[in-house]
């Protein structure tokens, strides 16, 4: 049995998805049209996000989505070998983290006052892509971010969670948002071109 629930929309999956004109109130907005959305079912299994990995010291929070299927396998944040995530903070800090373990990983970022987590607390996904994220529960930012005293700068990887995170932090003051492109490599802007604008983060370390 098919679910009659459209998927979440991200434009980062351009190359899988196709998009149709919504009208919501006044607006009007693209929805995502899965080409393979025929394969999603409503016993989709809920898959939920990690803990976030922060310290008092944290000045740049950077959110992610919701884990793909290999992240979730190994329980590690950007574990599958082609997302750039670790090399795009490499080049931000200035010190090769793709290389170690990752509990060394972990333990360089909050060095460098930088934390993880995910928008996402629970959502029903088929594979990894955005794309068919539906029925999502966001994690509790503001309450994350209220035992954050340092903190500079939220920064978004990738639409999706883009899209959520600045609708639950909607009254957020005091701290930068900043939207990043996706560091998965289904989002197909040249290396060099994202590592520019990840690079931003510097100026809140």
């Amino acid at each position: 049995m098919r679910s009659k629930k459209e998927p979440f929309s991200d434009p980062d999956e351009l190359d899988f998805c196709a998009f149709r004109c919504v009208r919501q109130g006044n607006d009007i907005v693209f929805r995502a049209l899965l080409l393979h959305e025929d394969t999603m079912t409503i016993d989709d299994p809920l898959k939920a996000s990690f803990p976030s990995v922060t310290d008092v010291e944290t000045r740049v929070l950077i959110l992610g989505s919701l884990p793909g299927e290999v992240s979730l396998a190994r329980r590690q944040y950007y574990a599958h070998p082609t997302n750039q995530f670790w090399r795009l903070i490499s080049g931000v800090i200035g010190r090769d983290l793709a290389s170690l373990g990752y509990e060394a990983r972990l333990s360089g970022l909050l060095t460098a006052r930088i934390g993880l987590w995910d928008v996402i607390r629970t959502a029903r996904r088929h594979g990894s892509l955005d794309g068919n994220i539906r029925d999502h529960s966001p994690n509790a930012l503001s309450d994350l971010l209220a035992r954050l005293p340092a903190l500079r700068l939220v920064a978004f990887n990738g639409n999706t969670s883009s899209v959520v995170g600045r609708k639950v932090l909607s009254e957020l003051a005091g701290v930068d948002m900043l939207s990043l492109p996706s560091s998965s490599a289904a989002y197909t802007l040249p290396f060099a071109e994202k590592q520019a604008q990840w690079s931003q983060l510097r100026d809140y370390l």
